[in-house]
């Protein structure tokens, strides 16, 4: 009975101990959990032990010294050893808010503590069982048990700062990434919502120059595509990417539109490669860019307005340009990047958030007649269950 309450007890005991090492770590800023690190450390910690067991016992066997009546001191010495660096690592888990420096310090000192405490275990073991190793424990050989055990001791403390450390900068990374995905997320959202209302305020004049010229059933069927144009970006996910093929689809809703005031202006040809019809690239990144063709390309010539939109492949890259070419018109000024208007300047700062490395934009005059803009982004293939979606919106190669 008595064998029974005390075996509850150790358990007990140690149940206690590990909930107060798990409290302790849970203090941390870590993005490990208190159970997953402690289940951890008890790993590492038996694991560096066992090593040193068993390259003792082989030293022991180099040496010519039969370990086998050694092996049970050693053993209870070990296990000594392990509750011991658990309760080193406790300590230095607790002081984890300090410097470095000063948790280095402490390990030393509790090194010294725990390697006297272990080897004078050893000792009295030893003597007491006074195994047939055919070695006398010296004062020599305390003493060198005694540094021996001391750096254990406290290579297994530099080891666990260090630990503790790495899981700290690694969770500060984390997060680091995390907030910038968000902010970048948030500001990726922002840009997308200045398409739509650019576009409406644009659209609206159109259809208010349309009753101007009494063309009310052309402004009732722009009004019904301007609803149906709308209701298709409005319920798009801002950060969802497109096919090259489904947003050169909604920029033909938007042409369409647009054609019902310019019928006999306007001319659209697509010059797109069939294989990059599938490249992803940030929904609606076009619209700003026709818009800006049709606006500009209209406003600067009274004749007709020819639109290319073309797509081509420079090594890892996609380019996508529009170009509008007036059949008669004045000199175009060249368009410095201070002077892009709010929709070129919206797709620039969209591209650069999105890639970094590898987004720009390029706008300006290529002759007095001809204005282009190119856009370049990372080239990317959409997932395999897009493949479909993409072929079944795919654009006409011409729309005249």
């Amino acid at each position: 009975m008595n064998d029974a309450n005390d075996r509850m007890r150790m358990v007990a005991g140690i149940m206690v101990l590990g909930s107060f090492y798990r409290k302790t770590f849970d203090m941390d800023h870590s993005d490990t959990s208190a159970a997953a690190f402690f289940s951890r450390v008890i790993k590492l910690v038996l694991s560096f032990w066992a090593a040193e067991f068993f390259m003792t016992g082989g030293l022991w066997v180099v040496l010519g010294v039969n370990p086998v009546d050694y092996a049970p001191i050693k053993l209870v010495v070990s296990l000594v050893c392990v509750l011991i660096t658990l309760m080193i690592s406790h300590i230095v888990a607790m002081m984890r808010a300090r410097n470095i420096a000063a948790q280095v310090f402490v390990s030393a000192v509790l090194s010294i503590l725990a390697s006297t405490v272990a080897t004078t275990i050893d000792y009295h073991l030893f003597t007491y069982v006074k195994p047939a190793v055919g070695v006398d424990y010296t004062i020599e050989n305390f003493c060198y048990t005694l540094f021996y055990g001391v750096s254990l001791f406290f290579g297994w403390s530099c080891f666990f700062i260090a630990y503790m450390y790495n899981l700290k900068v690694r969770a500060q990374e984390r997060r680091l990434a995390i907030s910038r995905e968000e902010a970048l997320t948030a500001k990726m959202q922002a840009l997308y919502y200045q398409i739509n209302p650019h576009f409406l305020f644009n659209t609206l004049n159109s259809i208010v120059g349309l009753i101007e010229e009494g063309a009310s059933s052309q402004a009732s069927r722009v009004v019904l595509s301007l609803s149906s144009f709308l209701r298709k970006t409005l319920e798009m996910d801002p950060l969802r990417d497109l096919a090259l093929s489904e947003e050169l689809a909604l920029q033909s809703e938007y042409l369409a539109i647009e054609k019902e005031r310019f019928s006999d202006r306007i001319s659209v040809t697509l010059d797109i490669p069939q294989e990059l019809r599938t490249a992803l690239v940030p929904s609606l990144i076009l619209q700003p860019l026709v818009e800006n063709a049709v606006k500009h390309g209209l406003g600067r010539s009274s004749g007709d307005l020819k639109i290319t939109i073309s797509a081509s492949q420079e090594e890892d890259r996609l380019q996508l340009s529009v170009d509008n070419v007036s059949d008669a018109g004045e000199v175009l000024p060249m368009v410095k990047r201070s002077g892009l208007g709010v929709g070129l300047a919206n797709v620039e700062e969209r591209v650069k958030a999105r890639f970094p490395e590898g987004g720009s934009l390029i706008a300006g005059p290529v002759s007095p007649a001809h204005f282009r803009v190119t856009l370049t982004m990372p080239l990317r293939a959409p997932a395999a269950d897009r493949l479909a979606d993409a072929a079944i919106n795919a654009a006409p190669a011409v729309t005249a």
